[in-house]
Formats: C-alpha cells, structure tokens, sequence
C-alpha cells in the first residue's frame, strides 16, 4: 500500500498551482488540488482575463470617435454597464469549466475548500485530512488595503470593482501601480469621471522613469485627473452612498465609490505555514530557493504566494518546472531574467529586461534611443495622442539591456522583442533588421540617434579632467 494519499498535494487551484497539478498528474503523480473559491484562482476570476474584457469594452468609445475622421457616421452610442458584466460573467463561468476539465482530464482531485498545513505531510480540508508526500502551496496574493486610514471599510478593491452592479459615475482611485491605471482606464472610457490619487509624481512606480511620465502626461490629456503628492486620512460614507475623502493637504474629494489598488500581499495568512516549520518573510511570503523548495523540505511554493515576480505566466513557469523536477526526473528552474510584463493601461504599457537607472547601476556607460510620435492612425482620426518607444543599450557590449514602449499594441510588440532580449540581441542586429512598414513596430529597428549623456555633455563643458557629480535621482 501507499504510504501517502497523494504523491502531491496543491493548495490552491490558480495559474501556479494548475499547472503543477496538470503536469504532475500528466506524469503520473497522484495529485490533488483544493481551492476554496473558483478554480483558475484571481488571474481568471479577479484579474487578468475580466480585466482585460473590460479594457476590450472600454476602447470601445474612442474607436466610435475615431470612425468619422475615416468617413463613418456613428450614431451617438449608449452603453450599458450590466449587458457587459453579464457577458464577461459568462465567459469566466466558461473557463471555470474548461479548468476543471483540464485538471480532470490529467487526473487530478478536486476538492472544494480552503487547506491548512497540519504538518509537512498532510493537509486538512472542510475538516478532512489528507496526507501526502509532497506539498504545494500555490495561493497567490490578495489585495491590501491600509489599516490605519479612518473609514477604510468604505473602500473597495480590484476584487470588487471588477463586478460593481452599477457603474459609477464618479470613480476615486488611490495608487497608481498597474491596476490602479488600467481601471482607471477602463472606467473612464465607459463614462465615468475618474481621480486618482497618488504618494508620487508619476505613476507606475518601478516602471523606467520615461514610460511613467509619458504615461502620466497620456492619461491626463485623456481627462484622467491626478492628484499627486497626495495621500488619504480618511474616507467618510455620505448618506447618498456615495464617499468623501479627506487628503493629508487638506482637500476632499466626492466620488460614488473609492477603489484602493495599494498593492497586493501574499495570501498565507491561516494556512498553518509557520507551525509547520515553513520560513515566510516580513511581507508574510513563502521563502523559496531556486527550484521553488521552502525550509521544509517536503513543502515547495510558487506563484505570488512567493512575491518573487508576480505575474501569470511566471507562476505557470514555475509550476511546470516544479513538476518537471519532481515527477518526470528533468531537474529545471524558472528563470526569473528578462521577464517581459505588460501594463493594460490607455495606451497599454510593455516592457522587458532593465530600466536605464538599473542597467546605469549594474552595467554604467550606456547608450540610450527614446523616440515619440503621433501614430499613424491618428493623423485622420485627430486624436491628440502619442507612442513612446526606447531601448537601453550597454555601450561596452552593444547587447539590448532593456526595451520599453507606451501606445498601441505595446504588448503585442514587446512580446516579440523579448524573445531578442532574451536571446543577447545587439543594437547591431536590431539595426540590421528590415523593418514592416508602415508599423509603429518598424521604430524598434530604425532608431539611430543616441540620446545626449547629461554626465558627458557636462564632463564636455567643464573640461576632460573635470570631476563629474552624480546624477541627481
């Protein structure tokens, strides 16, 4: 007889732990997976693939503007916010199905319910136990929201705003990281008046500083308004249901609801991880080696649950490696270098490998292109809007540090690119390669000019043997 239940046991059913699931399973492994909401996890649910829906319908207003600079007639469109979330809940029900199958088909068990680590081999779930030779802790991150601001219990998160049953018509929106701009994104081009409230100056934070000014200075000119260098003290419920905020400078701000998007957290707490030995960090992640293992060594983690870099496609990555290792005798690692990522922001953001401040720090001397321009769709359809396109180059090697890009199809594009980066592409070969025209794609292989070195162009004035100040950050 066995002497586990399970080969491996998966605590939680999203992105990371499905695909360590499926591939085990396809190996062999006697596997379950237990997931206390909806399988796909926040990724199909709460995340990627109903946010992007909504991005879909929110373009939607822009391209019937656009239409009669190119000759069509468009009567004046209405919008109903309930036919959409019907049709996204549709599709998501849908792959709820899809992801189930998936997991059936490769002979995993599915149990509904939340898992709690007992000991490094067995799992309890709705008041069952479960043991196994190996556990996988796959529960990705939840949204964060700041205790100490009064009246917090107002506020909602992505989760929420993502299913609101009426459509606000006034949209308060605190942070700036890569949800707070695609939904404030996606409400304003379904109608909504939308501020945002930021600490900073720009948005993304962590983003190559030229991508968030030009994305801060595109979303204004949109009607986005941003408020920045501005934090929360409290939030008051109004007796209409709608909310005032009152900032640190003193000013209030009236809107029908207030999303928080500060940020997510690892998703660890009551899992029973630390009685069980496993090390979590300050931030409450599951501390990792390379091949996903914790302190314990029948306990391995991937996804956000890990905070190494979040995003679906790594969780993924690094659930099929984690099965590869285990079940099909192909010891592999998820690489974690030139990861490409993408921002569904309006213009969309995409990006790969380094920003110019971490390849200065790593690499010095580097050669920088930075080019803008007015898309070619918009020479007819009149709308005041830009695309900014740059690469960072290690001028002692000439190899492609970094490729960033703001506007339309950024992350169609980038994607291709990170394949080059990934490869060790040169500036050379970039300009080596013909171009399709006419794209805004063929920009990545045309650019030429070099951006001036503030360092060298003030080392020039001052003379050679001038002793150059740090640049000012």
């Amino acid at each position: 007889m066995a002497r586990y239940d399970f080969d491996l046991f998966t605590i939680g059913g999203g992105s990371g732990g499905v695909a360590a699931s499926r591939r085990a399973g396809a190996h062999g492994a006697r596997v379950a997976v237990c997931e206390d909401r909806d399988v796909g996890g926040t990724c199909v649910h709460r995340g990627c693939v109903p946010k992007k829906l909504l991005v879909y319908g929110s373009h939607f207003r822009e391209e019937f503007q656009d239409a009669e600079g190119y000759g069509w007639s468009v009567q004046e469109p209405v919008f109903t916010w309930r036919k959409l979330l019907a049709a996204k809940d549709k599709e998501l029900e849908r792959l709820k199905g899809v992801y189930a199958r998936l997991l059936r088909d490769s002979g995993v068990t599915l149990l509904e319910g939340r898992g709690r680590v007992l000991d490094p081999h067995t799992v309890e779930v709705a008041g069952k136990q479960y043991t196994a030779e190996r556990i996988l802790v796959a529960t990705g991150s939840r949204p964060y929201l700041p205790p100490d601001i009064t009246g917090i219990e107002h506020a909602i998160t992505s989760d929420e705003a993502l299913s609101l049953p009426e459509l606000p018509r006034r949209l308060a929106i605190v942070g700036a990281g890569y949800i707070g701009v695609e939904l404030a994104g996606v409400f304003h081009g379904l109608g909504a008046t939308v501020t945002m409230l930021i600490r900073g100056a720009s948005v993304l934070g962590g983003f190559d500083d030229d991508v968030r000014s030009f994305l801060t200075e595109e979303m204004r000119k949109k009607g986005i308004d941003l408020m920045t260098d501005t934090f929360i003290r409290d939030i008051e419920k109004r007796e209409d249901g709608g909310v005032s905020l009152l900032t640190g400078g003193g000013e209030t701000v009236e809107a029908d609801a207030v999303l928080f998007a500060t940020g997510r957290i690892p998703n660890t707490v009551g899992l029973g991880l630390e009685e069980a030995g496993v090390v979590l960090d300050a931030r409450g992640a599951v501390v990792v080696d390379e091949w996903s293992r914790t302190s314990v060594e029948s306990i391995y983690a991937v996804g956000d649950v890990t905070d190494r870099i979040n995003l679906t496609p790594v969780a993924i990555a690094e659930g099929r490696a984690l099965a590869e290792t285990l079940f099909n005798d192909n010891p592999m690692q998820m690489d974690h270098t030139n990861v490409p990522s993408a921002v569904f922001s309006q213009p969309p953001v995409a990006s790969v490998g380094l920003t110019e401040l971490e390849a200065k720090a790593r690499h010095g001397k580097l050669d920088i292109y930075v080019t803008s321009f007015r898309p070619m769709k918009h020479t007819l359809s009149g709308r005041n809007e830009r695309t900014m396109m740059k690469v960072v180059v290690d001028r002692e090697s000439n190899r492609v540090l970094g490729c960033h890009m703001v506007g339309t199809d950024a992350p169609e594009i980038i994607q291709g690119l990170a394949v080059a980066v990934k490869c060790g592409v040169t500036k050379k070969q970039l300009d080596s390669t013909v171009g399709i025209h006419p794209t805004a794609a063929e920009e990545f292989v045309t650019l030429r000019d070099k951006r001036p070195d503030p360092d060298e162009r003030l080392a020039s004035e001052m003379g050679h043997d001038a002793v150059v100040p740090p640049p000012r950050r």
